[in-house]
């Protein structure tokens, strides 16, 4: 069940981490690397269009950032407001389609409502689907599905009639990413080796890149080596190639 090699990945999710670390390394407040942190991201948005990757899940804001010092928070608050108002309409002209996985209704609703008009703006794209992590947690949405599946049930006694009849293609329609493919490619930036409650069923499968640069030295060309060392892998998915 090997996959032949040289292909690319459809679907590429990143843990965007170390903004914070490179600008204290330079010498900057935290809030620069963060606004840094957001020039990449519309690099590697622009390289991922070069590249015909149909979808790129990035993970920008977890449930437990807000654990951090409200400062900063604030900080974060105020990138994601720039860059919805500053690339909304370059979205629309890429073609890019933007998706929020997690509970964005908790931002602040200024934020909140500008994110629900980008997102009908760019519904209509098919050129690349942006994800957007925003308030996300893994456990939290697993527990979610669990919930709505529950529910379901009572209401719909057929939809579940016993353990079998409830199976992974079942469950995942009611996570986040429903209707989507799996991660095939994880890249995780700054060094960190853990998945930090980010997509904790849909990477099952995924390969894993770890690099040592923080996500504002992750460059077009560092993440063109990350996709190429991909392309170097075998999938078994348990199975073994022969």
């Amino acid at each position: 069940m090997g996959r032949t090699k040289n292909s690319k990945p459809n679907h590429i999710a990143i843990i965007m981490d170390g903004n914070g670390r490179w600008a204290q390394e330079h010498g900057f407040p935290r809030a620069v690397g963060h606004k840094t942190g957001v020039e990449r991201v519309r690099e590697i948005v622009r390289a991922s269009l070069d590249r015909e990757i149909p979808i790129l899940t990035l993970y920008a804001f977890s449930q437990e950032n807000w654990k951090r010092p409200a400062e900063e928070i604030s900080v974060l608050m105020r990138l994601l407001d720039y860059f919805l108002e500053e690339e909304a309409k370059t979205l629309v002209e890429q073609g890019v389609k933007l998706r929020i996985l997690g509970h964005p209704e908790a931002l602040p609703a200024p934020i909140y409502e500008k994110l629900k008009k980008v997102v009908s703006a760019t519904s209509g794209n098919s050129r690349l689907l942006l994800n957007i992590a925003l308030n996300y947690g893994s456990r939290s949405e697993i527990l979610g599905a669990i919930y709505a599946i529950v529910e379901k049930a009572k209401n719909e006694p057929s939809f579940v009639t016993g353990p079998e009849s409830l199976t992974e293609e079942k469950f995942a329609s009611f996570l986040d990413t429903q209707g989507l493919p799996d991660p095939d490619l994880l890249i995780r930036t700054s060094g960190e080796m853990r998945l930090s409650n980010f997509l904790l069923w849909q990477l099952s499968y995924a390969e894993i890149y770890i690099t040592k640069k923080y996500w504002p030295d992750f460059t077009a060309d560092e993440y063109a080596l990350a996709i190429a060392e991909y392309q170097m892998r075998d999938r078994r998915f348990g199975d073994v190639l022969v």
